[in-house]
Protein backbone atom coordinates (compact mmCIF):
# COMPACT_ATOMS: atom_id res chain seq x y z
CA UNK A 1 0.00 0.00 0.00
CA UNK A 2 2.67 1.96 0.11
CA UNK A 3 2.55 2.97 -3.29
CA UNK A 4 -0.87 3.82 -2.85
CA UNK A 5 -0.02 6.39 -0.68
CA UNK A 6 3.10 8.18 -2.25
CA UNK A 7 0.89 8.44 -5.51
CA UNK A 8 -1.62 9.89 -2.90
CA UNK A 9 0.58 12.37 -1.69
CA UNK A 10 2.56 13.46 -4.87
CA UNK A 11 -0.67 14.04 -6.36
CA UNK A 12 -1.92 16.51 -3.84
CA UNK A 13 1.43 18.63 -3.98
CA UNK A 14 1.15 18.53 -7.53
CA UNK A 15 -2.52 19.88 -6.92
CA UNK A 16 -1.32 23.04 -5.26
CA UNK A 17 0.93 24.47 -7.54
CA UNK A 18 -0.79 26.88 -10.60
CA UNK A 19 -1.70 24.74 -13.50
CA UNK A 20 1.26 26.44 -15.78
CA UNK A 21 4.14 25.69 -13.39
CA UNK A 22 3.05 21.98 -13.31
CA UNK A 23 2.97 22.21 -16.81
CA UNK A 24 6.55 23.37 -17.35
CA UNK A 25 7.62 21.08 -14.04
CA UNK A 26 6.03 18.40 -16.48
CA UNK A 27 8.34 19.77 -19.86
CA UNK A 28 11.43 19.30 -17.73
CA UNK A 29 10.44 15.91 -16.56
CA UNK A 30 10.13 14.79 -20.45
CA UNK A 31 13.30 16.07 -20.81
CA UNK A 32 14.82 13.77 -18.29
CA UNK A 33 12.71 11.24 -19.70
CA UNK A 34 14.07 11.51 -23.23
CA UNK A 35 17.80 11.30 -22.12
CA UNK A 36 16.73 8.10 -19.39
CA UNK A 37 14.41 6.12 -22.02
CA UNK A 38 16.91 5.59 -24.97
CA UNK A 39 15.27 2.23 -25.76
CA UNK A 40 12.22 3.46 -25.81
CA UNK A 41 13.39 6.76 -27.59
CA UNK A 42 15.53 4.74 -30.38
CA UNK A 43 12.16 2.30 -30.94
CA UNK A 44 10.33 5.23 -31.52
CA UNK A 45 12.00 7.18 -33.55
CA UNK A 46 12.63 3.48 -36.23
CA UNK A 47 8.97 3.16 -36.39
CA UNK A 48 8.13 7.13 -37.38
CA UNK A 49 10.72 6.70 -40.01
CA UNK A 50 9.38 3.43 -41.24
CA UNK A 51 5.91 3.98 -40.99
CA UNK A 52 5.94 7.68 -42.04
CA UNK A 53 8.88 7.93 -44.52
CA UNK A 54 10.48 11.08 -42.77
CA UNK A 55 14.41 11.19 -42.43
CA UNK A 56 15.83 10.17 -39.23
CA UNK A 57 16.41 13.95 -38.14
CA UNK A 58 13.26 14.46 -38.60
CA UNK A 59 11.56 11.75 -36.31
CA UNK A 60 14.45 12.46 -33.81
CA UNK A 61 13.10 16.07 -33.86
CA UNK A 62 9.24 14.89 -33.23
CA UNK A 63 9.83 12.28 -31.00
CA UNK A 64 11.77 14.37 -28.67
CA UNK A 65 8.66 16.54 -29.02
CA UNK A 66 6.40 13.94 -27.75
CA UNK A 67 8.90 12.91 -24.69
CA UNK A 68 8.26 16.46 -23.19
CA UNK A 69 4.71 15.99 -24.10
CA UNK A 70 4.96 13.10 -21.98
CA UNK A 71 6.54 14.11 -19.06
CA UNK A 72 3.59 17.44 -19.36
CA UNK A 73 1.25 14.51 -19.43
CA UNK A 74 2.26 12.42 -16.50
CA UNK A 75 2.14 15.67 -14.38
CA UNK A 76 -1.12 16.26 -15.55
CA UNK A 77 -2.94 12.94 -14.48
CA UNK A 78 -1.52 13.50 -11.27
CA UNK A 79 -2.80 16.69 -11.04
CA UNK A 80 -6.87 15.52 -12.18
CA UNK A 81 -7.81 15.94 -8.59
CA UNK A 82 -7.80 19.38 -9.34
CA UNK A 83 -10.45 19.38 -12.46
CA UNK A 84 -14.24 20.23 -12.03
CA UNK A 85 -17.22 21.25 -13.77
CA UNK A 86 -15.66 25.39 -14.08
CA UNK A 87 -12.11 24.94 -14.81
CA UNK A 88 -11.72 21.84 -17.49
CA UNK A 89 -13.77 24.71 -20.21
CA UNK A 90 -10.85 26.50 -20.05
CA UNK A 91 -8.60 23.80 -20.04
CA UNK A 92 -9.93 21.37 -22.76
CA UNK A 93 -11.80 22.89 -25.30
CA UNK A 94 -14.22 20.75 -28.06
CA UNK A 95 -14.38 21.74 -31.73
CA UNK A 96 -17.82 19.97 -32.17
CA UNK A 97 -19.40 18.81 -29.12
CA UNK A 98 -22.87 18.97 -31.16
CA UNK A 99 -22.03 16.14 -32.69
CA UNK A 100 -21.49 13.90 -29.17
CA UNK A 101 -25.07 15.13 -28.46
CA UNK A 102 -27.33 14.70 -32.07
CA UNK A 103 -25.80 11.29 -31.57
CA UNK A 104 -26.75 9.96 -27.72
CA UNK A 105 -29.86 11.34 -28.72
CA UNK A 106 -30.80 8.42 -30.93
CA UNK A 107 -30.82 5.99 -27.70
CA UNK A 108 -28.17 3.56 -28.96
CA UNK A 109 -25.52 4.20 -26.97
CA UNK A 110 -22.55 5.47 -28.44
CA UNK A 111 -18.83 3.91 -29.44
CA UNK A 112 -16.25 6.67 -28.27
CA UNK A 113 -13.31 5.84 -30.09
CA UNK A 114 -9.97 7.22 -28.74
CA UNK A 115 -6.51 6.00 -29.18
CA UNK A 116 -3.07 7.49 -27.53
CA UNK A 117 -2.74 10.83 -28.15
CA UNK A 118 -1.56 12.79 -25.77
CA UNK A 119 -3.39 12.55 -22.63
CA UNK A 120 -6.39 10.82 -23.38
CA UNK A 121 -6.74 10.29 -19.36
CA UNK A 122 -7.99 13.98 -19.80
CA UNK A 123 -10.06 13.46 -22.62
CA UNK A 124 -12.37 10.99 -21.06
CA UNK A 125 -12.71 13.38 -17.60
CA UNK A 126 -13.07 16.40 -19.42
CA UNK A 127 -16.34 14.40 -21.50
CA UNK A 128 -17.52 13.41 -18.26
CA UNK A 129 -16.90 16.89 -16.39
CA UNK A 130 -19.02 18.59 -19.76
CA UNK A 131 -21.93 16.52 -19.00
CA UNK A 132 -21.48 13.00 -21.18
CA UNK A 133 -22.14 10.05 -19.76
CA UNK A 134 -19.13 8.18 -19.97
CA UNK A 135 -17.98 4.60 -19.94
CA UNK A 136 -14.39 3.28 -19.88
CA UNK A 137 -12.71 -0.17 -19.59
CA UNK A 138 -9.70 0.03 -17.76
CA UNK A 139 -6.65 -0.53 -19.15
CA UNK A 140 -4.30 -2.58 -16.65
CA UNK A 141 -1.17 -1.73 -15.66
CA UNK A 142 1.68 -3.93 -14.53
CA UNK A 143 0.86 -2.78 -11.13
CA UNK A 144 -2.40 -3.55 -9.77
CA UNK A 145 -1.15 -0.73 -6.89
CA UNK A 146 -0.95 1.80 -9.96
CA UNK A 147 -4.69 0.75 -11.64
CA UNK A 148 -6.35 1.31 -8.75
CA UNK A 149 -4.85 4.89 -8.32
CA UNK A 150 -5.99 5.74 -11.93
CA UNK A 151 -9.78 4.06 -11.66
CA UNK A 152 -9.68 6.52 -8.87
CA UNK A 153 -8.87 9.56 -10.35
CA UNK A 154 -11.09 8.67 -13.28
CA UNK A 155 -13.75 8.17 -11.50
CA UNK A 156 -13.38 11.06 -8.93
CA UNK A 157 -13.84 13.08 -12.48
CA UNK A 158 -17.43 10.99 -13.29
CA UNK A 159 -16.61 8.01 -15.61
CA UNK A 160 -18.33 4.54 -14.99
CA UNK A 161 -15.12 2.39 -15.13
CA UNK A 162 -15.56 -0.98 -15.60
CA UNK A 163 -12.62 -4.08 -14.34
CA UNK A 164 -11.07 -6.41 -17.56
CA UNK A 165 -12.67 -9.57 -16.88
CA UNK A 166 -16.10 -11.71 -16.70
CA UNK A 167 -17.96 -8.68 -15.95
CA UNK A 168 -16.60 -6.26 -18.49
CA UNK A 169 -18.65 -7.69 -21.37
CA UNK A 170 -21.72 -7.11 -19.14
CA UNK A 171 -20.85 -3.43 -18.28
CA UNK A 172 -20.15 -2.65 -21.37
CA UNK A 173 -23.60 -3.89 -22.70
CA UNK A 174 -25.36 -2.15 -20.00
CA UNK A 175 -23.73 0.85 -20.45
CA UNK A 176 -24.41 0.79 -24.45
CA UNK A 177 -28.42 -0.26 -23.46
CA UNK A 178 -28.62 3.04 -21.11
CA UNK A 179 -27.81 5.02 -23.91
CA UNK A 180 -24.34 6.03 -22.54
CA UNK A 181 -21.18 6.35 -24.28
CA UNK A 182 -18.40 3.78 -24.50
CA UNK A 183 -14.70 4.42 -24.63
CA UNK A 184 -12.72 2.36 -26.32
CA UNK A 185 -9.22 2.53 -27.54
CA UNK A 186 -8.49 1.79 -31.25
CA UNK A 187 -4.88 1.90 -31.27
CA UNK A 188 -3.89 -1.10 -28.99
CA UNK A 189 -2.92 -4.70 -30.60
CA UNK A 190 -5.82 -7.09 -30.59
CA UNK A 191 -4.14 -10.34 -30.22
CA UNK A 192 -4.84 -13.11 -32.40
CA UNK A 193 -8.64 -12.42 -32.11
CA UNK A 194 -8.24 -8.90 -33.38
CA UNK A 195 -9.31 -7.77 -37.04
CA UNK A 196 -6.09 -7.31 -39.39
CA UNK A 197 -6.22 -4.30 -41.74
CA UNK A 198 -3.69 -1.93 -42.74
CA UNK A 199 -2.23 0.85 -40.42
CA UNK A 200 0.52 3.28 -41.08
CA UNK A 201 0.83 0.99 -44.29
CA UNK A 202 1.45 -2.55 -42.45
CA UNK A 203 -0.90 -4.80 -41.39
CA UNK A 204 -2.04 -4.58 -37.26
CA UNK A 205 -4.21 -6.65 -35.55
CA UNK A 206 -7.00 -4.08 -34.27
CA UNK A 207 -9.42 -4.74 -31.27
CA UNK A 208 -12.88 -6.21 -32.20
CA UNK A 209 -14.53 -4.41 -29.66
CA UNK A 210 -15.82 -1.42 -31.77
CA UNK A 211 -17.12 -3.23 -34.22
CA UNK A 212 -19.16 -5.62 -31.81
CA UNK A 213 -21.26 -2.86 -30.07
CA UNK A 214 -21.69 -0.88 -33.18
CA UNK A 215 -22.99 -4.15 -34.48
CA UNK A 216 -24.89 -5.44 -31.93
CA UNK A 217 -26.55 -1.78 -30.29
CA UNK A 218 -26.79 -0.19 -34.04
CA UNK A 219 -24.51 2.65 -32.29
CA UNK A 220 -22.74 5.50 -34.02
CA UNK A 221 -19.10 4.79 -33.28
CA UNK A 222 -17.36 8.75 -33.26
CA UNK A 223 -13.47 8.85 -33.58
CA UNK A 224 -12.63 11.27 -30.84
CA UNK A 225 -9.12 12.96 -30.81
CA UNK A 226 -7.30 15.34 -28.13
CA UNK A 227 -3.78 17.15 -28.89
CA UNK A 228 -1.88 19.31 -26.97
CA UNK A 229 -1.90 23.24 -27.95
CA UNK A 230 0.76 25.08 -29.23
CA UNK A 231 1.52 26.68 -26.30
CA UNK A 232 1.55 23.73 -23.94
CA UNK A 233 -1.12 24.99 -21.96
CA UNK A 234 -4.66 22.80 -22.71
CA UNK A 235 -5.86 20.46 -24.93
CA UNK A 236 -8.28 20.85 -27.95
CA UNK A 237 -10.47 17.74 -28.57
CA UNK A 238 -11.44 16.65 -32.46
CA UNK A 239 -15.09 15.53 -32.86
CA UNK A 240 -14.97 13.12 -35.86
CA UNK A 241 -18.37 12.83 -37.61
CA UNK A 242 -19.90 9.14 -36.79
CA UNK A 243 -19.20 6.06 -38.62
CA UNK A 244 -21.76 3.53 -39.19
CA UNK A 245 -22.01 0.00 -39.24
CA UNK A 246 -23.19 -1.29 -42.73
CA UNK A 247 -24.79 -4.53 -42.88
CA UNK A 248 -24.45 -6.69 -45.81
CA UNK A 249 -25.08 -10.07 -44.57
CA UNK A 250 -21.67 -10.79 -44.20
CA UNK A 251 -20.57 -10.29 -41.07
CA UNK A 252 -16.67 -10.51 -41.36
CA UNK A 253 -16.10 -8.57 -44.22
CA UNK A 254 -18.59 -5.63 -42.76
CA UNK A 255 -16.80 -6.24 -39.13
CA UNK A 256 -13.57 -5.74 -41.75
CA UNK A 257 -15.24 -2.34 -43.19
CA UNK A 258 -16.08 -0.66 -40.16
CA UNK A 259 -12.84 -1.54 -38.31
CA UNK A 260 -10.75 -0.28 -42.14
CA UNK A 261 -12.72 2.93 -41.21
CA UNK A 262 -12.27 3.82 -37.67
CA UNK A 263 -8.39 3.00 -38.32
CA UNK A 264 -8.06 5.63 -41.02
CA UNK A 265 -9.09 8.10 -38.56
CA UNK A 266 -6.52 7.47 -36.62
CA UNK A 267 -4.11 7.77 -39.32
CA UNK A 268 -5.31 10.90 -40.46
CA UNK A 269 -5.05 12.16 -36.98
CA UNK A 270 -1.34 10.88 -36.07
CA UNK A 271 -0.02 12.17 -39.05
CA UNK A 272 -1.54 15.41 -38.65
CA UNK A 273 -0.40 15.69 -35.20
CA UNK A 274 3.30 13.15 -34.74
CA UNK A 275 4.24 14.53 -31.69
CA UNK A 276 1.49 13.39 -30.28
CA UNK A 277 0.90 9.80 -30.51
CA UNK A 278 2.95 7.08 -28.53
CA UNK A 279 5.27 5.66 -31.55
CA UNK A 280 7.12 3.32 -29.06
CA UNK A 281 3.97 1.38 -28.39
CA UNK A 282 4.19 -2.38 -29.40
CA UNK A 283 1.04 -1.42 -32.13
CA UNK A 284 2.44 -4.54 -34.57
CA UNK A 285 2.94 -7.02 -31.58
CA UNK A 286 0.91 -10.12 -33.46
CA UNK A 287 2.36 -11.18 -36.35
CA UNK A 288 0.06 -10.71 -39.10
CA UNK A 289 1.64 -13.84 -41.14
CA UNK A 290 0.83 -16.65 -38.26
CA UNK A 291 -3.13 -15.15 -38.14
CA UNK A 292 -3.62 -16.66 -41.92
Amino acid sequence: MWLYYLLKTISFLICLLPYKLMVKIGRNCGKLYWYIAKKQRIRAEQTMVERLGVSPEAAAGHIHKLFLNLGMTFMEILYMPKLNKDNIRGLVTFDRPEILWEALAQKHGVVMLACHMDNWEWLGAALALYGFPLSAVEKPQPNRVYSDFMNELRRGVGQEIFSRGTSEILGCARAMKHGRMLGLIADQDGGYQGIFVPFLGKMASTPNGPAYFARKFKAPIIPIFIVRKPSDYGHQVFVNDPIYYEETGDQKQDDYNVTLKMTQAVEKIIKQYPDNWIWFQHRWNTPYEEKQ
